[in-house]
């Protein structure tokens, strides 16, 4: 199994690209190089950790540590995404819905995902 067929993967995946697209489209272009780069790089971690903690897998508690901070960066998506709202710099409603929900969903899933690795790591062998 390759990280390419995990769920977290897949979605996190989607949202770099729609997120990317948003900034780029959606936003002033003050706001490009600001609140713009910053949600741009919160949402490239998530998915770059869910794949540098899979490149670890063997190593589990590296494991657990990088999807903690995939956990984290999707948290802190979720605040870049809400301030460009708040300050009307995204005004879009149905983007930020779209977006809001699907961050939302990516973190359920981590967290569901991550209580798996550790649940795992715990059990006798």
């Amino acid at each position: 199994m390759s990280y390419y067929q995990l769920e977290i993967w897949k979605l996190a995946r989607g949202l770099v690209i729609d997120i990317h697209l948003m900034t780029v489209q959606q936003l002033p272009k003050f706001e490009l190089y600001e609140e713009g780069s910053q949600i741009r790089r919160s949402i490239k971690s998530v998915r770059s950790n869910i794949v540098e903690g899979y490149g670890r897998r063997r190593y589990r508690q590296e494991y657990i540590k990088f999807l903690v901070y995939a956990l984290a960066s999707n948290m802190e998506t979720i605040d870049h995404l809400e301030i460009l709202y708040e300050t009307q710099s995204l005004r879009d409603e149905n983007i930020y819905r779209d977006l809001h929900l699907r961050i939302n969903t990516l973190g359920i899933k981590l967290n569901h995902f991550l209580n798996s690795v550790i649940t795992q790591h715990q059990s006798p062998k």
